[in-house]
């Protein structure tokens, strides 16, 4: 059981700074391959220490700055959603035990999308915690892979996108509720910055019943490596922009997002305006203008070879 927000404000005041937790945390876990870190421009600023905080009823972010991780209590085992870089996984099994939790009581770990940025962390946390794995079909087969497919807009980059390979994953259903404990969780299938993209959606409830449907935002970025034209792939773009339409109709009190900045999280969360019913519509517009301005850049570009 987690302790209650009074107690763990008091323990906070008293506790050890994270960074010499993590100290601690590093001198007893071995070496491993799966906790190495990845090395990106980007990295050090999304592996930004960040405190954990309550979205709402029994549900927590415990990622870095910049990387979303979300800690859900279904009242029979933990389900956490992603696992950051691979330097991100002791920090995440830290923030869990600060919000009074064990990374052992972890059943289920969800995957956005099987980039290292979101998948990277994956294999230690699966490692230390036991947990299962689970991912849509394609998020499934590049989890096992440990890299991209071939059909992924951002393969171009291989091999310098490659993460620690997941040996065991469920694949998901798209739309179908899953049940652990008390909680559904539902997985939709967002098909577009990854072919394997999915978005998470549930119910949080506070002890008086009081419940709230979070939304698990997967990335609708389109974002490639140079030489990928959306617009040589119609079929997929039409997935893409199906899967911003559904983000835009899906019920949602309360947005995170796979990069926590694109809907102002922590600005939401200092201002007392994390529930916001208009999130979800607001990202997928920004997503739609996103993808339109990039089509459009493709269409006055010249085709490769001309």
């Amino acid at each position: 059981m987690p302790v209650s927000l009074p107690l763990l404000a008091l323990l906070a005041a008293f506790a050890p700074p994270l960074t010499m937790l993590l100290d601690v945390a590093a001198a007893a876990e071995p070496d491993h391959a799966d906790t190495r870190p990845f090395e990106c421009s980007n990295c050090d600023g999304w592996n930004a220490e960040q405190a954990p905080f309550q979205l709402a009823g029994n549900s927590w972010y415990v990622g870095p700055k910049g990387l979303a991780s979300v800690l859900i209590d279904s009242g029979e085992g933990l389900i956490l959603i992603d696992g950051g870089l691979p330097q991100s996984a002791l920090p995440i099994v830290e923030r869990v035990a600060q919000l009074g939790f064990e990374i052992n009581q972890v059943r289920w770990i969800l995957n956005s999308h099987a980039h290292f940025d979101h998948a990277g962390g994956i294999a230690a946390l699966a490692r230390l915690s036991g947990a299962e794995v689970l991912a849509s079909e394609r998020g499934a087969e590049a989890l096992r892979a440990g890299a991209v497919p071939a059909d992924d807009p951002q393969a171009g980059y291989a091999p310098d996108n490659q993460f620690p390979p997941v040996a065991r994953v469920r694949a998901v259903a798209d739309g179908v509720p899953l049940t652990l404990g008390k909680l559904q969780i539902t997985p939709i299938y967002t098909t577009g910055h990854t072919p394997g993209s999915t978005s998470w959606q549930w119910q949080s409830c506070d002890p008086q019943q009081h419940c709230l449907t979070l939304f698990y935002a997967d990335s609708l970025t389109a974002v490639s490596s140079p030489e990928y034209r959306y617009s040589d792939h119609l079929n997929y773009l039409d997935q893409f922009r199906d899967s911003i339409a559904r983000v835009a109709e899906s019920r949602c009190d309360l947005i995170i997002a796979a990069h926590p900045g694109f809907v102002q999280l922590f600005e939401r969360h200092r201002e007392g305006k994390l529930i916001d019913a208009e999130g979800c519509r607001r990202y997928a517009e920004a997503a739609q203008a996103g993808l339109v301005r990039r089509v459009g850049q493709e269409s006055s570009e010249p085709v490769a070879g001309e």
